[in-house]
């Protein structure tokens, strides 16, 4: 088995945005996330690779017993705590018997922290994977400030809910927490976009047109309703690198964000499918279903977990050091609302959804019975089923008030409108997949996009 994702990212960038630590070689695996993978010989799409219960992971570094993927490697808590505390530390070790070859084994690790160190680094394990301390600090503020609103909230709102329903809830919350990166940590493995002025760089399309990729393109500009998107990264040392699309009307302005689309649309994507792996419900249906779900619902999920970090006010989505801002290039807000995903965020943003709400979301587009391939469609009809009761007694339970009589209707709008924008935004990558090819092989297999 191998990873379905390759980091085939290119050369480094140059110039400011080399300064923040933008590394194409780094894993797109991080901690407490469950490998996607693909068949080596045939490439689908394997959702259910899970390892057995009562088959234990060993420790790649001491052979000890592993409790999951730490910095890119499968390792003990003890290696883990090892190397977080070696790489900080940047000491320089040296082996005591000066071999340089001491074996590692739960019983010898602690003798030689040289050698210790470079079997982590052998193994695999990587310093770039070790979140600041700053990041770790605000991880764990959002995890207590979480566990207090949901310690909050249950008293007055879960109490008319069955208990199944308050487990349905939980498992969904629990798997949205161990799978959504909310501050983007662990996004660095990414491309910036460039001003595409080097030969090689740009599109053939936009160097010599026939009438048919001219046509093509023109297609391309009217889906994008001349609606751009600037970026802005911040790095740990604060320095900052804005970018903002070319002001010509070239074509460059779409391509040029393209590759970092993918590596962002990547690592969402993973995430996830994660997220559905986590799910009893989801692991419980036959391989082809889960995959058929999966392929269905995953630019769904990946829009509805968008949102949560969508600023309305600002039209900024926040993801971490990341900031993407809406460019206004007709001079007028209105505009905006002519492309239906951009309607889409502000429409939901309005609702002022909990995290709940927001998962079972998730959970209900998810479950879709009638996606493409699905085999067992009554069993799937019936846990979407139950997932829409549960957000419509939840929503009757934590939210009394007259104004909210109708949200579940709008949710459930919302839903049916999401899955239209699902089709529309398909047939947009496949167009531009065709003129300029960008898609990761993640993408490309939750598209059904083919070489040929």
């Amino acid at each position: 088995m191998q990873s379905l994702v390759q980091s085939d990212l290119g050369p480094s960038p140059k110039g400011p945005e080399a300064n923040l630590e933008v590394r194409p070689e780094e894993s797109w695996d991080h901690a407490d996330v469950v490998r996607c993978e693909a068949d080596s010989v045939t490439g689908k799409l394997i959702v259910n690779a899970d390892e057995k219960d009562e088959d234990p992971q060993i420790c790649r570094v001491c052979g000890d017993k592993a409790t999951g993927y730490h910095f890119n490697v499968m390792t003990c808590e003890g290696c883990k705590g090892f190397f977080r505390r070696a790489m900080k530390r940047n000491a320089g070790l040296r082996c005591p018997y000066r071999k340089g070859t001491c074996e590692i084994t739960r019983k010898t690790r602690r003798q030689c922290q040289a050698c210790r160190l470079r079997k982590c680094l052998e193994s695999g394990m990587k310093k770039e994977m070790i979140m600041s301390d700053a990041a770790v600090e605000q991880r764990r503020a959002l995890i207590k400030r979480r566990k207090r609103e949901r310690i909050g909230t249950q008293p007055s709102g879960m109490q008319g809910l069955t208990e199944e329903q308050r487990m349905m809830i939980r498992e969904l919350m629990d798997a949205q927490m161990k799978t959504f990166d909310t501050t983007f940590s662990h996004f660095k493995n990414f491309r910036l976009p460039e001003v595409l002025s080097s030969g090689h760089e740009i599109p053939g399309i936009l160097k010599a047109p026939t009438a048919e990729e001219a046509a093509k393109l023109s297609q391309i500009r009217q889906d994008m309703c001349s609606v751009k998107v600037s970026l802005q990264l911040r790095g740990e040392d604060g320095s900052i690198w804005n970018y903002k699309p070319p002001a010509d009307n070239s074509g460059k302005e779409i391509f040029s964000l393209l590759p970092h689309i993918a590596d962002m649309s990547t690592y969402m994507f993973q995430g996830i499918i994660n997220f559905a792996k986590v799910l009893s419900y989801f692991r419980d249906l036959p391989i082809e279903d889960q995959i058929s779900l999966l392929k269905g619902a995953t630019f769904e999920l990946c829009q509805l977990r968008f949102n949560t970090v969508f600023n309305a006010e600002k039209g900024t989505w926040e993801c971490g050091r990341l900031s993407y801002c809406l460019e206004d290039a007709a001079g007028g807000f209105q505009q905006f609302l002519l492309e239906p995903m951009l309607k889409f965020h502000y429409m939901l943003k309005k609702l002022q959804l909990h995290e709940e709400e927001y998962v079972l979301m998730q959970a209900i587009s998810l479950f879709s019975p009638d996606r493409p391939g699905v085999m067992q469609r009554g069993v799937i009809d019936q846990l979407q089923e139950r997932f829409a009761i549960t957000l419509k007694a939840y929503i009757e339970c934590c939210r009394p008030q007259p104004a909210h009589r109708f949200l579940f209707l709008k949710i459930m709008a919302m839903l049916t409108e999401l899955r239209s924008i699902n089709a529309q935004h398909t047939q947009r990558l496949l167009r531009i997949q065709d003129i300029h090819p960008f898609a990761t092989p993640l993408m490309q297999e939750l598209f059904s996009i083919t070489d040929g």
